[in-house]
């Protein structure tokens, strides 16, 4: 189910067409044609029995269940989403403790203050027209091994090096940092952690 933020408008395309519906960004129905913009949240367990590296439970999958389990979600589809995190379960301790965290209002006057700097720009980064990658999204001489390292690696898509990019000027945005630095790239890198752990 995707939904869409025009007139709280809601599809649920085949998984064929997703990606499709991701790059046009318009509602497959109710009106068709209708300009969206959205956000595709999707959850997925490593496995059927849900415990593929669980660390205090055992999977019970066979490999080739994983991969039968893994192969429902299309390399072109995986393709479109920006950032893939693997979320372990919380030890005891963690949901315990007492430290401290950073508050939720902290937390909005960063993405508010980022969000101010995108917009001098003419467009948020998730919008970022393709032929503006070039110019905003440069790299310092480490980034650009960083990229070049990670693209050889990990089999990367051109779509995948141009999200990647545009996710690291978020992060360096985040940072009020000008230009892209390695560690950007870096982090940027490790949200795509399907296509490093288990598409590849």
């Amino acid at each position: 189910m995707v939904q869409a933020g025009a007139a709280g408008a809601t599809c649920a395309p085949r998984a064929r067409t997703v990606p499709q519906f991701l790059d046009r960004a318009h509602v497959v129905r109710f009106p068709p044609g209708t300009p969206v913009s959205y956000r595709c949240r999707c959850y997925l367990h490593g496995c059927q029995c849900g415990f593929y590296g669980d660390t205090t439970r055992e999977c019970r999958c066979t490999p080739g269940m994983i991969q039968r389990y893994l192969g429902k979600i299309s390399g072109p589809l995986l393709d479109r989403i920006d950032i893939h995190l693997e979320v372990p379960a919380v030890p005891y301790k963690e949901m315990r403790a007492t430290d401290a965290s950073e508050s939720s209002a902290d937390i909005r006057a960063v993405v508010e203050r980022t969000r101010a700097i995108q917009r001098t720009r003419g467009f948020y980064n998730a919008q970022m027209p393709t032929r503006h990658i070039r110019k905003l999204c440069t790299l310092d001489e480490a980034g650009e091994r960083t990229l070049e390292m990670a693209m050889r690696r990990m089999g990367l898509s051109a779509r995948a090096h141009d999200r990647i990019l545009k996710l690291a000027r978020t992060i360096a945005d985040l940072g009020e940092s000008q230009t892209i630095s390695a560690k950007h790239v870096a982090e940027a890198v490790q949200y795509r952690s399907l296509d490093r752990n288990y598409w590849n």
